[in-house]
C-alpha cells in the first residue's frame, strides 16, 4: 500500500474517533455540572481546554473563558484542529482521497454526518439543544464505524485504521481520566459533601463502560477502581490496555506483511492505585507520561511508514 493512501487511513480513522470522543466529553461534562452538588459549582468549563492541552490557542481567540466559548471552541470552531466540526471534515478529506479502498456506503456515511455537522454545531451552544446534537453525532460516529468494522477486508487498510482508531482512543482515556482527578484535587469541593461517585460514575458514562464496570467490579463506583478499570482492564475496549494491545497487534501485523522493522511496541508500565487518595499529583504525572508515550508511538508509527523520501 502506497505511504500517502495508509497516512490518509490512519488519520481519517483517528479524527473520527476524535469526533465521537469530544461529543462524549461535552456531554459528560455537561451532565456533570448537573449532577454535582451546588457548592461545586466553581467548577470550569475551561478545563475541557486544559484537558486537552489548548490553553493557549484558546486565549488567543476568546477573551472570556465562559461555557459558550469553550464549547464553541470544541465543537464549532473550524480554526482549532481538535474540535468536533474540524474532525469530521478530516474525516471526510481522507476518505474522499482513498475512496479505493473504503465501502462506498462509507463514503456516504461521512457525507451525510458532515452536513450534519455544519447544518448542526451551532444549536450545541445552547443547552437546550446540546444533548440531541451530540448524542446525534456519538450515533452516527459508532454506525460508521461499525460499517468500517463488518465490511473492510482485514488488509494493510484496515491494519492502518486500527492504529489511528486505538492510538486516538488511549490518548483521550488518559485525559478522561485526569479530568476526573483534575475536579477531585480542588479541596473546596469536599467541604460539605463527597462528589467522588458522581465525579467517577460520568467518566464511566463518557466512555460507555459503566454497566460494564458494574458487571466486572460488582460494587459500588470507587475512584480508584474506576481508574484501574479504564486503564488495565483487557477486556473493555476503551481501556489504555485494551488500546495498546490492538496497536502493538496491528503493528506487528503491518511489520510482517510490509517487510519492514516493527516500531518498539507500547508499553503500559503500571501505576499503584489501592485507594483514592492515590488519584492525586504522581498519579495526574503518571497520566501525563503516559500520554507523552502515546505520542512516541504515533511518531514511530510515521516513521515508519509514513516517511517520504
Amino acid at each position: 500500500m502506497l505511504s500517502r493512501v495508509a497516512e490518509r487511513l490512519y488519520w481519517a480513522a483517528r479524527y473520527l474517533e476524535r469526533a465521537e470522543n469530544t461529543a462524549r466529553l461535552v456531554s459528560v461534562y455537561d451532565n456533570l455540572l448537573y449532577d454535582l452538588p451546588a457548592g461545586m459549582v466553581e467548577i470550569s468549563w475551561f478545563n475541557l481546554i486544559s484537558l486537552n492541552s489548548s490553553a493557549e490557542e484558546f486565549t488567543k481567540r476568546y477573551k472570556v473563558q465562559n461555557e459558550r466559548n469553550v464549547v464553541k471552541f470544541l465543537l464549532q470552531d473550524e480554526k482549532h484542529l481538535g474540535s468536533l466540526s474540524a474532525s469530521v471534515r478530516y474525516v471526510r478529506e481522507n476518505f474522499r482521497t482513498s475512496r479505493d479502498v473504503i465501502p462506498p456506503s462509507a463514503w456516504e456515511q461521512i457525507n451525510e454526518l458532515n452536513i450534519y455537522v455544519s447544518k448542526n454545531a451551532k444549536t450545541a451552544l445552547a443547552r437546550n439543544g446540546r444533548h440531541d446534537f451530540l448524542s446525534e453525532v456519538i450515533e452516527r460516529s459508532q454506525s460508521l464505524n461499525g460499517l468500517l468494522t463488518g465490511t473492510l477486508m482485514r488488509d494493510e487498510a484496515w491494519e492502518f485504521i486500527m492504529l489511528g482508531r486505538f492510538i486516538e482512543r488511549a490518548d483521550m482515556t488518559t485525559r478522561i481520566l485526569d479530568a476526573g482527578a483534575a475536579v477531585l484535587e480542588n479541596s473546596e469541593a469536599f467541604a460539605h459533601s463527597n462528589p467522588a461517585q458522581v465525579i467517577w460514575g460520568n467518566v464511566l458514562r463518557s466512555q460507555g463502560a459503566y454497566m460494564s464496570y458494574r458487571r466486572a467490579i460488582k460494587s459500588i463506583v470507587r475512584g480508584s477502581d474506576v481508574a484501574e478499570f479504564l486503564l488495565y482492564d483487557t477486556h473493555i475496549p476503551r481501556s489504555v490496555t485494551f488500546c495498546s494491545d490492538q496497536i502493538n497487534q496491528a503493528a506487528t501485523k503491518l511489520a510482517q506483511d510490509s517487510g519492514k522493522k516493527q516500531p518498539p511496541k507500547m508499553k503500559l508500565p503500571r501505576f499503584e492505585i489501592e485507594k483514592e487518595e492515590d488519584l492525586g499529583a504522581d498519579f495526574r504525572n503518571y497520566l501525563n507520561d503516559l500520554q507523552l508515550s502515546i505520542g512516541e508511538t504515533h511518531n514511530h508509527i510515521c516513521n515508519t511508514w509514513f516517511a517520504r523520501d
